[in-house]
């Protein structure tokens, strides 16, 4: 996006001093990877608004704790396949094992939080939080076949739907055709 220069240095600005009012907590919360939609585009994967409650169940994360380590969750959305939910559930169990919690109290450590050494070499994260890879599948080039050649895909696909609207008709003249026989 375009600028003027004074907006730019604004939004840098503006960026620095959150990061430094936050710190040592990252900028952004973790968001899960969701398919876009359409014919067009599911097959890119992009950041989605949050987890679903059955995705952080399965990572053994509540909801309301979730919400409090820099987690978005988002009650509405639904999985619709194990495939999405396994890969944001490991997903999940990364940033768990990587996330350092501080203690409450000074000098009190209680359960899940971090030592006073893991304090100490905790830094805040400015960049994007656990960025999605991009997967490029590369195809190997290949001789066509002759049967690849001879093979009319036009035909073959006007042929499958005449013989799909036909189907009710023909199987109504073969009942017809059986009772007479009989």
């Amino acid at each position: 996006m375009v600028q003027p220069a004074d907006a730019q240095e604004e939004k840098e600005v503006a960026k620095a001093a959150k990061a430094a009012k936050i710190a040592p907590r990252p900028m952004d919360h973790l968001r899960p990877v969701v398919h876009c939609q359409t014919v067009k585009y599911n097959t890119k994967l992009r950041k989605g608004r949050g987890f679903t409650l059955d995705e952080l169940k399965e990572a053994g994360i509540t909801k309301k704790y979730a919400r409090t380590v820099g987690i978005a969750v988002d009650h509405r959305r639904k999985n619709r396949c194990v495939e999405s939910l396994q890969t944001n559930v490991q997903r999940l169990k990364e940033y768990k094992s990587k996330l350092i919690v501080f203690p409450r109290k000074p000098g009190k450590v209680a359960a899940g939080e971090a030592s006073a050494e893991e304090v100490a070499v905790a830094t805040q994260l400015k960049t994007e939080l656990m960025p999605i890879a991009k997967s490029v599948t590369e195809f190997e080039a290949r001789a066509i076949t002759d049967e690849e050649k001879q093979f009319r895909a036009y035909g073959k696909l006007r042929l499958e739907r005449m013989n799909a609207r036909q189907k009710g008709a023909r199987d109504r003249k073969a009942r017809e055709a059986e009772a007479e026989k009989k």
